[in-house]
């Protein structure tokens, strides 16, 4: 199996639960489409494994607007990204990432109106 992948960039707004995370995508193209499933993924590492799920579930710029207060589509998002971090031997932004998804989870967190166009005038009336 030929694997190409990009970095993953890793970006922090300031808010628990405003980390953007971009990626370049995981392509995976089979030489053999003959082989079962779990030999194909024997050939596949533990990381790229990890970058195709974090591919997988995260918000697509597209969806953003659609998918921003989702909580199970941002807590998976958040888990994807923090059992990458954990391959990649960083358990601090594993933990910060699993502290996210649970605010997800127990309603702790919820999403900011977007600064584009959310809140406009509030708190500027003359």
């Amino acid at each position: 199996m030929l694997v190409n992948t990009q970095d993953f960039n890793f970006s922090y707004t300031g808010a628990i639960d405003c980390v953007s995370i971009h990626y370049s995508p995981l392509k995976i193209m089979s030489q053999s489409t003959q082989l079962p499933k779990t030999s194909q993924l024997n050939e596949v590492s533990t990381l790229e494994l990890a970058q195709a799920l974090m591919e997988r579930l995260s918000i697509s710029p597209n969806d953003w607007h659609r998918l921003k207060s989702n909580r199970n589509a941002r807590a998976s998002e958040q888990a994807a990204a923090a059992v990458l971090y954990l391959v990649q031997n960083q358990p601090q932004e594993a933990i910060v990432r699993l502290e996210q998804a649970v605010g997800w989870l127990d309603k702790s967190i919820s999403a900011p109106p977007c600064e584009s166009h959310g809140n406009k005038g509030v708190g500027n009336r003359e």
